[in-house]
């Protein structure tokens, strides 16, 4: 499936109201981009960093998420990690069954998951009997599909979980917006280990600094630069737990910081702990 630009609507019959897909292969598709439909995915094989709506996240093998309607979105995938990725996804809107089938007072259970999937969430409980779902449907019939679904939602409704984002900009991007932002954002996954001005991600933006700032802010909710500082903090996280022996100097200079200080300023503001001591909680 070719996906160029911002929003897109999945290919579908018109009379499928519930898609299965999968996706197989190096990488997952790495454009930042929007869709009506609610997805829930299961990580099989791949991780890499997953930017949902204003916030950054990692995504790994095992990993059960829910991105909701309209919600900006992309996967990463971090080929020098994984060589491979494959994702499991069931994608459905409110209304793929009709208008006021969710309102039933016989799915009441399920109103959770939708005020969840807003946000976007990840499961931290119940994984595994979601995967074993999950492994089901390549097999089932479209009703045993349906069936899944439910399943999922109710198990999305009840289990533990964590937000993936803070705040939703509550409109849809039109084309031209939507193929703004993924400029930005591409730009910056790519070359945030690099020194990146404001000048320079204005230009890309194609927008003067001012407008820019502005213009990022009322999307996101947050600055430029508080996004690309939490970027390089999750990247540093990642290699503080993959690599016991690396310095944190070392770390700092290789996610983008040239200022140790900053880098222990930045870390404590957006994880709570200094360096040092994130490490060390984790082994």
């Amino acid at each position: 499936m070719s996906l160029k630009v911002l929003p897109f609507k999945i290919a579908k019959p018109e009379d499928d109201a519930l898609i299965f897909q999968v996706d197989q292969g190096p990488a997952l598709y790495d454009k930042l981009h929007q869709h009506e439909e609610i997805q829930i995915s299961l990580i099989l094989e791949g991780e890499g960093t997953l930017i949902v709506g204003d916030s950054i996240n990692y995504y790994s093998k095992g990993d059960v998420i829910v991105i909701g309607s309209h919600i900006p979105h992309v996967f990463k995938s971090d080929e020098s990690a994984s060589n491979s990725s494959h994702m499991l996804t069931l994608f459905f809107t409110e209304s793929s069954f009709g208008d006021v089938f969710f309102t039933l007072q016989e799915l009441k259970g399920l109103h959770a998951f939708f005020k969840r999937a807003k946000y976007g969430f990840r499961l931290t409980s119940k994984e595994n009997q979601a995967k074993d779902l999950f492994l089901k449907l390549e097999t089932s019939s479209k009703f045993e599909r349906f069936l899944i679904l439910l399943k999922l939602m109710k198990i999305g409704s009840k289990a533990n979980y964590k937000s993936l984002s803070a705040f939703i900009y509550d409109k849809k991007y039109s084309n031209n917006e939507g193929q703004r932002i993924r400029n930005v954002f591409e730009y910056t996954i790519n070359t945030f280990t690099e020194d990146i001005s404001l000048d320079s991600i204005a230009r890309v933006a194609n927008m003067t600094k001012n407008a820019f700032c502005k213009y990022f802010k009322k999307r996101t909710n947050k600055t430029y630069i508080q996004f690309l500082n939490e970027l390089r903090i999750e990247y540093a996280c990642k290699i503080l737990l993959s690599d016991k022996e690396l310095s944190i100097i070392n770390i700092a200079e290789q996610v983008g910081f040239n200022n140790m200080s900053n880098f222990n300023r930045q870390f404590k503001r957006i994880k709570h702990v200094n360096p040092s001591e994130f490490r060390k909680r984790a082994y």
